[in-house]
């Protein structure tokens, strides 16, 4: 099954629970289930609400812990020890890793010290795995997350007043794509980021899928501009889309009329080395009938500002466009293949009908006929038209 997140109004482990029982995760199931972990004194209480006319589920663990502190170790102990099954112990720790890396690169403390508070309760416990626990159940195997807002203004915590995003949020949405907001108080917190760090593998709009159900989950703040809701929607892949992947990019453009030509394969190797997916450049005429080139780059979401830098520190350009776009791609996996050369590296590709091909990497296509003295269309052949080496029967994966 495929979820899509979409944070609309931010995301926390409670309104993540929400909305997986409203997407029909058994809450009795699931407190039964966490009633496994060595936890006192909890209870699970949901309830339905109505939030600008839509129906959602409020969760609220209530608990009688008093001071919710624990360090990372007392924590992996405690569910590497459950009953609960290996998967969900691992996506559980995998979160709580991801949180206690956090706090000890913003703290200078080693992982394993690392005293959670405001995380290290019940109620955060409860939240984390929790999401676990119903990935499972809903037999999830793909998400998919909208880019995440950040909120503002600022919070209250053991530290005292601080922006928002919380460090810690920040610290463990490197990568994500993400955009500030006027919220004026937090709409994801460190567990709603935790969660989708984890899970999200690509982030952009709605994936092709037939939607099966729609769960909405509840937060706990109302007033905003729109609903303080959690949206997940649970579907299954279309035949197309199972061999592609839909993200966004930044496509970056500039018109240079006045450059030194020789520096644009400089100026290539820059932006590829600084994150750019692709980079070209094609003659066009300007006013007043000038030759001149225009550079495309495409860009990934984080890399916009440091490829846009570039252009203008190492072109004569003063400007340059940039536009958000949607893409969609085939699937593809590093494979190796079996040559006369011995194994090598290459890519394969899934087409949208399920067929495979495989495509040579350049530059050890190259090295191989400056080695034998061969015709590099001749090394190519040979390439696309190997077997896989053992071991490379997986299915086909995001580069």
């Amino acid at each position: 099954m495929q979820l899509y997140i979409d944070c609309f109004s931010g995301i926390s482990g409670d309104m993540t629970l929400g909305a997986l029982i409203d997407l029909g995760v058994p809450a009795q199931w699931l407190t039964d289930q966490l009633q496994r972990l060595p936890l006192q004194g909890f209870t699970l209480n949901c309830r339905t609400v109505q939030r600008r006319g839509l129906h959602a589920v409020d969760v609220e663990v209530a608990t009688t812990e008093d001071h919710p502190h624990r360090s990372f170790a007392t924590i992996r102990a405690m569910i590497e020890n459950s009953p609960l099954t290996e998967a969900v112990k691992t996506r559980s720790l995998n979160m709580f890793t991801r949180l206690a890396e956090a706090e000890a690169g913003i703290h200078g403390e080693p992982v394993e010290t690392v005293h959670f508070h405001e995380v290290g309760g019940v109620d955060a416990i409860v939240d984390i795995v929790g999401t676990a626990l119903g990935m499972a159940y809903l037999k999830v195997d793909g998400v998919v997350c909208a880019s995440v807002p950040l909120g503002s203004g600022t919070l209250d915590c053991r530290h005292g007043t601080l922006p928002v995003p919380a460090p810690a949020t920040v610290e463990i949405l490197k990568g994500v794509p993400v955009y500030g907001g006027d919220a004026g108080h937090e709409v994801v917190t460190p567990t709603g980021a935790t969660i989708v760090a984890e899970y999200a593998k690509r982030f952009g709009p709605l994936p092709p899928m037939v939607v099966e159900a729609v769960g909405y989950g509840a937060g706990k703040r109302e007033g905003g501009a729109l609903p303080n809701l959690l949206r997940l929607i649970l579907g299954k892949a279309t035949d197309a889309d199972l061999q592609t992947t839909t993200d966004e990019v930044y496509v970056l453009e500039t018109n240079i009329d006045d450059m030194n030509p020789e520096l644009y394969g400089h100026l290539m190797e820059g932006l590829l080395a600084d994150g750019a997916l692709d980079v070209s450049w094609t003659p066009i005429q300007m006013k007043k009938n000038r030759p001149a080139i225009r550079v495309e780059v495409i860009a990934p979401l984080v890399s916009k500002t440091g490829l846009m830098r570039r252009l203008l520190e190492e072109t004569t350009s003063i400007g340059v466009r940039y536009t958000r776009a949607q893409r969609l791609t085939l699937k593809r996996q590093a494979v190796t293949v079996d040559t006369p050369w011995g194994p090598i590296a290459a890519k394969q590709v899934v087409g949208v009908s399920g067929q495979r091909r495989i495509v040579p990497e350049y530059e050890v296509c190259r090295k191989i006929a400056a080695e034998h003295q061969l015709h590099l269309r001749d090394v190519y052949t040979m390439v696309m038209t190997a077997k896989l080496s053992h071991g490379n029967d997986g299915p086909a994966t995001d580069l």
